[in-house]
Protein backbone atom coordinates (compact mmCIF):
# COMPACT_ATOMS: atom_id res chain seq x y z
CA UNK A 1 0.00 0.00 0.00
CA UNK A 2 1.46 3.44 -0.89
CA UNK A 3 2.65 5.81 1.80
CA UNK A 4 -0.16 6.92 4.08
CA UNK A 5 -3.18 5.97 1.98
CA UNK A 6 -4.63 3.50 4.48
CA UNK A 7 -7.64 4.93 6.36
CA UNK A 8 -7.01 6.14 9.89
CA UNK A 9 -8.19 4.48 13.10
CA UNK A 10 -11.37 6.56 13.32
CA UNK A 11 -12.48 5.56 9.83
CA UNK A 12 -11.46 1.92 10.19
CA UNK A 13 -13.28 1.54 13.52
CA UNK A 14 -16.46 2.73 11.80
CA UNK A 15 -15.92 0.27 8.95
CA UNK A 16 -15.49 -2.58 11.45
CA UNK A 17 -18.69 -1.55 13.24
CA UNK A 18 -20.60 -1.51 9.94
CA UNK A 19 -19.28 -4.94 8.94
CA UNK A 20 -17.38 -3.51 5.95
CA UNK A 21 -14.12 -4.98 7.23
CA UNK A 22 -12.92 -7.08 10.15
CA UNK A 23 -10.04 -7.02 12.63
CA UNK A 24 -8.57 -10.15 11.04
CA UNK A 25 -8.64 -8.63 7.55
CA UNK A 26 -7.14 -5.39 8.81
CA UNK A 27 -4.46 -7.28 10.73
CA UNK A 28 -3.39 -9.08 7.58
CA UNK A 29 -2.94 -5.70 5.89
CA UNK A 30 -0.88 -4.56 8.89
CA UNK A 31 1.30 -7.67 8.76
CA UNK A 32 1.79 -7.31 5.00
CA UNK A 33 3.00 -3.74 5.43
CA UNK A 34 5.07 -4.57 8.51
CA UNK A 35 6.80 -7.34 6.54
CA UNK A 36 7.54 -5.09 3.57
CA UNK A 37 10.68 -3.14 2.76
CA UNK A 38 8.94 0.03 3.92
CA UNK A 39 9.22 -1.20 7.52
CA UNK A 40 12.73 -2.60 7.35
CA UNK A 41 14.46 -2.14 10.69
CA UNK A 42 11.31 -0.57 12.17
CA UNK A 43 10.75 -3.60 14.42
CA UNK A 44 13.04 -5.20 16.95
CA UNK A 45 10.60 -8.03 17.59
CA UNK A 46 7.31 -9.07 15.96
CA UNK A 47 4.49 -11.35 17.15
CA UNK A 48 2.41 -11.87 14.02
CA UNK A 49 1.04 -15.33 14.88
CA UNK A 50 -0.08 -14.30 18.37
CA UNK A 51 -1.59 -11.15 16.90
CA UNK A 52 -3.61 -13.23 14.43
CA UNK A 53 -5.03 -15.30 17.28
CA UNK A 54 -5.95 -12.20 19.28
CA UNK A 55 -7.52 -10.36 16.35
CA UNK A 56 -9.95 -13.26 15.95
CA UNK A 57 -11.48 -12.70 19.41
CA UNK A 58 -15.09 -11.57 18.72
CA UNK A 59 -15.22 -9.36 21.81
CA UNK A 60 -12.55 -6.98 20.48
CA UNK A 61 -14.83 -5.40 17.88
CA UNK A 62 -16.89 -3.71 20.57
CA UNK A 63 -13.88 -2.11 22.28
CA UNK A 64 -12.41 1.34 21.46
CA UNK A 65 -9.58 -0.03 19.28
CA UNK A 66 -11.72 -2.69 17.59
CA UNK A 67 -8.99 -5.33 17.46
CA UNK A 68 -6.71 -3.15 15.29
CA UNK A 69 -2.91 -3.16 15.27
CA UNK A 70 -0.76 -1.11 17.62
CA UNK A 71 3.01 -1.13 18.08
CA UNK A 72 5.03 -0.72 21.26
CA UNK A 73 8.33 1.13 21.52
CA UNK A 74 11.08 -1.08 22.96
CA UNK A 75 10.99 1.12 26.07
CA UNK A 76 7.88 -0.45 27.61
CA UNK A 77 7.36 -3.63 29.59
CA UNK A 78 5.34 -6.36 27.90
CA UNK A 79 4.71 -9.46 29.97
CA UNK A 80 7.15 -12.22 29.10
CA UNK A 81 9.46 -10.01 27.03
CA UNK A 82 12.74 -8.28 27.87
CA UNK A 83 12.63 -4.49 27.72
CA UNK A 84 15.95 -3.62 26.09
CA UNK A 85 15.34 0.07 25.21
CA UNK A 86 16.90 -0.30 21.77
CA UNK A 87 20.20 -1.42 23.29
CA UNK A 88 22.23 -4.60 23.70
CA UNK A 89 23.18 -3.56 27.23
CA UNK A 90 19.95 -5.01 28.65
CA UNK A 91 19.68 -8.03 26.35
CA UNK A 92 20.26 -10.42 29.28
CA UNK A 93 17.77 -8.69 31.59
CA UNK A 94 14.89 -10.85 32.87
CA UNK A 95 11.57 -10.59 31.03
CA UNK A 96 8.86 -8.36 32.41
CA UNK A 97 6.42 -10.06 34.76
CA UNK A 98 3.49 -7.83 33.80
CA UNK A 99 2.50 -5.34 31.12
CA UNK A 100 3.23 -1.72 31.98
CA UNK A 101 0.06 0.41 32.47
CA UNK A 102 0.26 1.98 28.99
CA UNK A 103 0.46 -1.41 27.26
CA UNK A 104 -2.20 -2.89 29.52
CA UNK A 105 -4.57 -0.04 28.68
CA UNK A 106 -4.06 -0.41 24.93
CA UNK A 107 -4.70 -4.15 25.15
CA UNK A 108 -7.77 -3.69 27.36
CA UNK A 109 -9.12 -1.23 24.78
CA UNK A 110 -8.89 -3.89 22.08
CA UNK A 111 -5.52 -3.08 20.59
CA UNK A 112 -3.60 -6.00 19.09
CA UNK A 113 0.16 -5.66 19.59
CA UNK A 114 2.04 -6.23 16.34
CA UNK A 115 5.53 -5.98 17.83
CA UNK A 116 8.21 -3.98 19.61
CA UNK A 117 9.59 -1.06 17.62
CA UNK A 118 13.13 0.15 17.11
CA UNK A 119 14.31 3.34 18.81
CA UNK A 120 17.33 5.45 19.61
CA UNK A 121 19.23 3.60 22.32
CA UNK A 122 17.75 4.51 25.72
CA UNK A 123 15.70 7.23 23.96
CA UNK A 124 18.62 9.67 24.09
CA UNK A 125 18.45 11.46 20.71
CA UNK A 126 15.97 13.10 18.37
CA UNK A 127 17.62 11.75 15.21
CA UNK A 128 16.53 8.11 15.30
CA UNK A 129 19.75 6.30 14.37
CA UNK A 130 20.63 3.01 16.06
CA UNK A 131 23.97 1.19 15.56
CA UNK A 132 22.70 -2.06 17.10
CA UNK A 133 19.49 -2.65 15.13
CA UNK A 134 19.93 -0.34 12.14
CA UNK A 135 18.03 2.85 11.40
CA UNK A 136 14.43 2.70 10.13
CA UNK A 137 13.96 4.58 6.87
CA UNK A 138 11.55 7.50 6.68
CA UNK A 139 8.84 6.39 4.21
CA UNK A 140 8.08 9.93 3.03
CA UNK A 141 10.78 10.02 0.34
CA UNK A 142 11.18 7.13 -2.08
CA UNK A 143 14.17 8.80 -3.74
CA UNK A 144 16.37 9.22 -0.67
CA UNK A 145 16.82 7.28 2.58
CA UNK A 146 16.12 9.90 5.23
CA UNK A 147 16.10 9.73 9.02
CA UNK A 148 12.75 9.00 10.68
CA UNK A 149 13.47 11.17 13.71
CA UNK A 150 13.68 9.85 17.24
CA UNK A 151 13.75 8.56 19.64
CA UNK A 152 10.47 6.79 18.72
CA UNK A 153 11.78 6.04 15.24
CA UNK A 154 10.31 2.62 14.54
CA UNK A 155 6.95 3.59 16.01
CA UNK A 156 6.73 6.54 13.60
CA UNK A 157 7.52 4.36 10.58
CA UNK A 158 4.89 1.76 11.53
CA UNK A 159 2.22 4.46 11.74
CA UNK A 160 3.35 6.39 8.64
CA UNK A 161 3.38 3.26 6.48
CA UNK A 162 0.01 2.07 7.77
CA UNK A 163 1.36 -1.01 9.57
CA UNK A 164 -0.10 0.26 12.85
CA UNK A 165 -2.93 2.59 13.81
CA UNK A 166 -1.23 3.69 17.04
CA UNK A 167 2.49 3.75 17.77
CA UNK A 168 3.14 3.89 21.51
CA UNK A 169 6.21 5.93 22.34
CA UNK A 170 7.68 8.42 24.75
CA UNK A 171 8.53 12.11 24.68
CA UNK A 172 11.26 13.54 26.92
CA UNK A 173 12.45 16.35 24.68
CA UNK A 174 10.43 15.72 21.53
CA UNK A 175 10.69 11.99 20.88
CA UNK A 176 7.07 11.73 19.72
CA UNK A 177 6.68 15.06 17.96
CA UNK A 178 10.01 15.03 16.07
CA UNK A 179 9.44 11.73 14.23
CA UNK A 180 5.79 12.66 13.70
CA UNK A 181 6.85 15.89 11.99
CA UNK A 182 9.56 14.29 9.87
CA UNK A 183 7.37 11.35 8.79
CA UNK A 184 4.21 13.39 8.10
CA UNK A 185 1.94 12.03 10.85
CA UNK A 186 0.41 13.25 14.12
CA UNK A 187 2.21 13.11 17.48
CA UNK A 188 0.57 14.25 20.73
CA UNK A 189 2.61 14.87 23.88
CA UNK A 190 0.22 15.12 26.81
CA UNK A 191 0.93 16.75 30.15
CA UNK A 192 3.42 14.29 31.62
CA UNK A 193 1.51 13.39 34.78
CA UNK A 194 -1.58 12.21 32.89
CA UNK A 195 -0.15 8.82 31.84
CA UNK A 196 1.75 6.50 34.23
CA UNK A 197 5.41 5.89 33.42
CA UNK A 198 5.62 2.70 35.50
CA UNK A 199 7.23 -0.17 33.63
CA UNK A 200 9.11 2.17 31.32
CA UNK A 201 12.90 2.37 31.01
CA UNK A 202 13.51 5.98 32.09
CA UNK A 203 15.53 8.68 30.41
CA UNK A 204 14.52 11.59 32.65
CA UNK A 205 12.09 10.95 35.47
CA UNK A 206 11.35 14.69 35.46
CA UNK A 207 10.53 15.04 31.76
CA UNK A 208 9.48 11.61 30.45
CA UNK A 209 5.98 11.46 28.95
CA UNK A 210 4.20 8.33 27.72
CA UNK A 211 2.18 9.14 24.58
CA UNK A 212 1.56 8.05 21.00
CA UNK A 213 1.67 8.76 17.27
CA UNK A 214 -1.32 8.36 14.97
CA UNK A 215 -2.44 9.35 11.46
CA UNK A 216 -5.04 11.97 12.46
CA UNK A 217 -5.96 14.23 15.34
CA UNK A 218 -9.18 12.32 16.01
CA UNK A 219 -7.03 9.19 16.39
CA UNK A 220 -4.72 11.08 18.75
CA UNK A 221 -7.69 11.88 20.95
CA UNK A 222 -8.73 8.21 21.03
CA UNK A 223 -5.17 7.14 21.93
CA UNK A 224 -4.86 9.79 24.63
CA UNK A 225 -8.19 8.90 26.21
CA UNK A 226 -7.07 5.27 26.46
CA UNK A 227 -3.56 5.96 27.74
CA UNK A 228 -4.65 8.61 30.25
CA UNK A 229 -7.89 6.83 31.24
CA UNK A 230 -9.79 10.09 30.88
CA UNK A 231 -12.31 11.65 28.52
CA UNK A 232 -11.30 14.67 26.45
CA UNK A 233 -13.79 17.52 26.67
CA UNK A 234 -14.67 18.13 23.04
CA UNK A 235 -15.42 21.56 21.63
CA UNK A 236 -16.84 22.53 18.26
CA UNK A 237 -15.76 26.14 18.62
CA UNK A 238 -14.47 27.45 15.28
CA UNK A 239 -10.95 28.79 14.93
CA UNK A 240 -12.36 32.29 15.26
CA UNK A 241 -12.94 31.50 18.92
CA UNK A 242 -9.24 30.98 19.66
CA UNK A 243 -6.35 33.36 20.32
CA UNK A 244 -3.08 31.91 19.08
CA UNK A 245 0.46 33.18 19.56
CA UNK A 246 3.48 32.72 17.30
CA UNK A 247 6.58 32.58 19.48
CA UNK A 248 9.32 34.48 17.66
CA UNK A 249 12.30 33.95 19.96
CA UNK A 250 14.58 31.11 18.81
CA UNK A 251 11.77 28.93 17.50
CA UNK A 252 11.77 30.55 14.07
CA UNK A 253 15.56 30.57 13.70
CA UNK A 254 17.42 28.52 11.07
CA UNK A 255 14.34 27.19 9.30
CA UNK A 256 15.12 25.63 5.96
CA UNK A 257 13.11 26.90 3.00
CA UNK A 258 10.61 24.02 2.96
CA UNK A 259 9.78 24.47 6.65
CA UNK A 260 9.64 28.27 6.41
CA UNK A 261 7.27 28.13 3.44
CA UNK A 262 5.02 25.50 5.00
CA UNK A 263 4.88 27.22 8.39
CA UNK A 264 4.10 30.64 6.90
CA UNK A 265 1.41 29.09 4.73
CA UNK A 266 -0.10 27.24 7.72
CA UNK A 267 -0.25 30.35 9.88
CA UNK A 268 -1.88 32.29 7.03
CA UNK A 269 -4.39 29.47 6.52
CA UNK A 270 -5.39 29.56 10.18
CA UNK A 271 -5.68 33.35 10.07
CA UNK A 272 -7.83 33.15 6.95
CA UNK A 273 -10.02 30.61 8.76
CA UNK A 274 -10.68 33.16 11.49
CA UNK A 275 -8.09 32.40 14.15
CA UNK A 276 -6.78 35.42 16.04
CA UNK A 277 -3.02 35.08 15.57
CA UNK A 278 -0.48 37.41 17.16
CA UNK A 279 3.32 37.35 17.09
CA UNK A 280 4.90 37.57 20.54
CA UNK A 281 8.60 37.64 21.54
CA UNK A 282 8.45 35.11 24.42
CA UNK A 283 11.94 36.18 25.42
CA UNK A 284 12.07 33.70 28.32
CA UNK A 285 12.95 30.95 25.85
CA UNK A 286 16.43 32.46 25.58
CA UNK A 287 16.98 31.76 29.28
CA UNK A 288 16.90 27.98 28.82
CA UNK A 289 20.57 27.95 27.87
CA UNK A 290 21.73 29.61 31.09
CA UNK A 291 19.27 27.61 33.20
CA UNK A 292 20.83 24.39 31.89
CA UNK A 293 24.42 25.62 31.74
CA UNK A 294 25.55 23.00 34.28
CA UNK A 295 23.61 20.27 32.46
CA UNK A 296 20.00 19.21 31.97
CA UNK A 297 17.65 16.77 33.64
CA UNK A 298 18.15 14.03 31.05
CA UNK A 299 21.89 13.74 31.56
CA UNK A 300 21.87 13.79 35.36
CA UNK A 301 18.85 11.52 35.79
CA UNK A 302 19.92 9.01 33.14
CA UNK A 303 23.38 8.75 34.69
CA UNK A 304 21.82 7.96 38.07
CA UNK A 305 19.95 5.06 36.43
CA UNK A 306 22.84 3.81 34.28
CA UNK A 307 25.73 4.23 36.72
CA UNK A 308 26.02 0.56 37.72
CA UNK A 309 25.60 -0.65 34.12
CA UNK A 310 28.51 1.51 32.98
CA UNK A 311 30.85 -0.22 35.39
CA UNK A 312 30.61 -3.46 33.43
CA UNK A 313 29.12 -2.66 30.02
CA UNK A 314 30.38 0.78 29.01
CA UNK A 315 31.76 -0.49 25.68
CA UNK A 316 28.37 -1.92 24.66
CA UNK A 317 26.64 1.48 24.55
CA UNK A 318 26.10 3.51 21.40
CA UNK A 319 29.08 5.91 21.80
CA UNK A 320 26.90 8.92 21.04
CA UNK A 321 24.47 7.93 23.77
CA UNK A 322 27.10 6.85 26.27
CA UNK A 323 28.93 10.15 26.18
CA UNK A 324 25.72 12.10 26.83
CA UNK A 325 24.81 9.89 29.77
CA UNK A 326 28.32 10.14 31.24
CA UNK A 327 28.15 13.91 31.01
CA UNK A 328 25.42 13.73 33.63
CA UNK A 329 27.99 12.52 36.18
CA UNK A 330 29.50 16.01 36.18
CA UNK A 331 26.42 17.69 37.69
CA UNK A 332 26.73 18.42 41.40
CA UNK A 333 23.83 18.06 43.83
CA UNK A 334 23.51 21.80 44.37
CA UNK A 335 23.47 22.36 40.58
CA UNK A 336 20.63 19.86 40.21
CA UNK A 337 18.65 21.60 42.94
CA UNK A 338 19.36 24.97 41.31
CA UNK A 339 18.05 23.54 38.03
CA UNK A 340 14.81 22.39 39.69
CA UNK A 341 14.28 25.80 41.27
CA UNK A 342 15.14 27.69 38.07
CA UNK A 343 12.70 25.54 36.11
CA UNK A 344 9.85 26.36 38.49
CA UNK A 345 10.56 30.08 38.12
CA UNK A 346 10.87 29.77 34.33
CA UNK A 347 7.55 27.91 34.07
CA UNK A 348 5.88 30.71 36.02
CA UNK A 349 7.33 33.39 33.74
CA UNK A 350 6.37 31.60 30.52
CA UNK A 351 2.89 30.78 31.80
CA UNK A 352 2.43 34.44 32.70
CA UNK A 353 3.58 35.56 29.25
CA UNK A 354 1.06 33.19 27.61
CA UNK A 355 -1.94 34.36 29.61
CA UNK A 356 -4.76 35.30 27.26
CA UNK A 357 -3.63 32.87 24.56
CA UNK A 358 -5.24 29.50 24.00
CA UNK A 359 -2.15 28.00 22.38
CA UNK A 360 1.14 28.78 20.65
CA UNK A 361 2.10 27.97 17.04
CA UNK A 362 5.64 26.96 16.10
CA UNK A 363 7.37 24.77 13.56
CA UNK A 364 7.77 21.39 15.26
CA UNK A 365 11.32 21.20 13.92
CA UNK A 366 13.12 23.78 11.76
CA UNK A 367 14.41 21.37 9.11
CA UNK A 368 13.09 18.53 6.96
CA UNK A 369 14.53 15.06 7.52
CA UNK A 370 18.17 14.90 6.39
CA UNK A 371 19.59 11.82 4.65
CA UNK A 372 20.61 8.96 6.93
CA UNK A 373 24.06 8.96 5.34
CA UNK A 374 24.63 12.47 6.69
CA UNK A 375 24.30 11.38 10.34
CA UNK A 376 24.81 7.60 10.28
CA UNK A 377 26.84 6.01 13.11
CA UNK A 378 30.54 6.80 12.76
CA UNK A 379 32.91 9.13 14.58
CA UNK A 380 33.58 11.09 11.37
CA UNK A 381 29.92 12.16 11.34
CA UNK A 382 29.53 12.92 15.05
CA UNK A 383 29.73 16.71 14.66
CA UNK A 384 26.98 16.71 12.05
CA UNK A 385 24.90 14.28 14.09
CA UNK A 386 24.98 16.51 17.17
CA UNK A 387 24.30 19.63 15.10
CA UNK A 388 21.19 18.02 13.61
CA UNK A 389 20.15 16.60 16.98
CA UNK A 390 20.33 20.04 18.59
CA UNK A 391 18.21 21.57 15.84
CA UNK A 392 15.60 18.82 16.01
CA UNK A 393 15.20 19.10 19.78
CA UNK A 394 15.30 22.88 20.04
CA UNK A 395 11.60 23.72 19.69
CA UNK A 396 10.04 20.60 21.12
CA UNK A 397 12.14 20.56 24.29
CA UNK A 398 10.71 23.94 25.29
CA UNK A 399 7.36 22.25 25.95
CA UNK A 400 8.93 19.51 28.08
CA UNK A 401 10.70 22.09 30.25
CA UNK A 402 7.36 23.91 30.54
CA UNK A 403 5.70 20.68 31.74
CA UNK A 404 3.26 21.43 28.94
CA UNK A 405 1.36 19.64 26.22
CA UNK A 406 1.77 19.82 22.45
CA UNK A 407 0.72 18.23 19.22
CA UNK A 408 2.48 18.08 15.87
CA UNK A 409 0.26 17.93 12.79
CA UNK A 410 1.37 17.82 9.15
CA UNK A 411 1.27 21.17 7.35
CA UNK A 412 3.23 20.47 4.15
CA UNK A 413 1.89 20.44 0.61
CA UNK A 414 1.59 17.09 -1.22
CA UNK A 415 4.73 17.74 -3.25
CA UNK A 416 6.85 18.76 -0.23
CA UNK A 417 8.77 16.73 2.32
CA UNK A 418 6.88 16.45 5.63
CA UNK A 419 6.73 19.50 7.89
CA UNK A 420 5.06 19.62 11.29
CA UNK A 421 3.03 22.44 12.82
CA UNK A 422 3.33 22.35 16.61
CA UNK A 423 0.39 23.62 18.66
CA UNK A 424 1.29 23.89 22.34
CA UNK A 425 0.50 25.32 25.75
CA UNK A 426 1.31 24.82 29.43
CA UNK A 427 0.34 21.98 31.71
CA UNK A 428 -3.19 20.58 31.77
CA UNK A 429 -4.28 22.47 28.65
CA UNK A 430 -4.43 19.21 26.73
CA UNK A 431 -8.07 19.38 25.70
CA UNK A 432 -7.75 22.90 24.34
CA UNK A 433 -4.67 21.94 22.31
CA UNK A 434 -6.46 18.88 20.91
CA UNK A 435 -9.58 20.83 19.99
CA UNK A 436 -7.56 23.54 18.25
CA UNK A 437 -5.64 20.83 16.40
CA UNK A 438 -8.90 19.31 15.13
CA UNK A 439 -9.94 22.67 13.69
CA UNK A 440 -6.46 23.39 12.34
CA UNK A 441 -6.24 20.00 10.64
CA UNK A 442 -9.58 20.62 8.93
CA UNK A 443 -8.54 24.12 7.80
CA UNK A 444 -5.23 22.88 6.41
CA UNK A 445 -7.00 20.04 4.59
CA UNK A 446 -9.45 22.47 2.98
CA UNK A 447 -6.58 24.68 1.87
CA UNK A 448 -4.71 21.69 0.43
CA UNK A 449 -7.80 20.45 -1.40
CA UNK A 450 -8.41 23.90 -2.87
CA UNK A 451 -4.78 24.16 -4.00
CA UNK A 452 -4.98 20.75 -5.67
CA UNK A 453 -8.20 21.75 -7.44
CA UNK A 454 -6.59 24.94 -8.73
CA UNK A 455 -3.57 22.98 -9.93
CA UNK A 456 -5.82 20.48 -11.70
CA UNK A 457 -7.85 23.25 -13.35
CA UNK A 458 -4.68 24.96 -14.53
CA UNK A 459 -3.37 21.71 -15.99
CA UNK A 460 -6.62 21.13 -17.85
CA UNK A 461 -6.55 24.68 -19.18
CA UNK A 462 -3.01 24.21 -20.50
CA UNK A 463 -4.05 20.98 -22.24
CA UNK A 464 -7.01 22.76 -23.85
Amino acid sequence: MPFQTRPDLTTTRSRVALGQTSPTAELEDSIRIASSAACRQAFIQTRFDDARTEAAYPSLTSRPLSGLAVTIKDLFDIEGQTTAAGSVVLSDAPPASVDCPAVARLKAAGGVVLGRTNMTEFAFSGVGTNPHHGTPVNPADAACERIPGGSSSGAAVTVATGAAFIGLGSDTGGSIRIPAALCGIVGFKSTARLVPTDGTAPLSTTLDTVCAMTRSVSDAIIAHEILAARTVTRSTSPLAGYRLAVAQTSMLDFMDQTVATAFERAVKTLRDAGAQVREIPLEAIRDLGSIQSAGGFAGAESYAWHKSLFSSKAQAYDPRVGQRILRGSEMKAHEYIDLCNARRDWIFRVTTALQGFDAVLSPTVPIVAPPIAQVAPGAERDDEFFRVNTLLLRNTSVVNMLDGCAISIPCHAPDELPVGLMIWQGQMRDDTVLNIAMQAQAALARHSDAALARHSDAALARQA
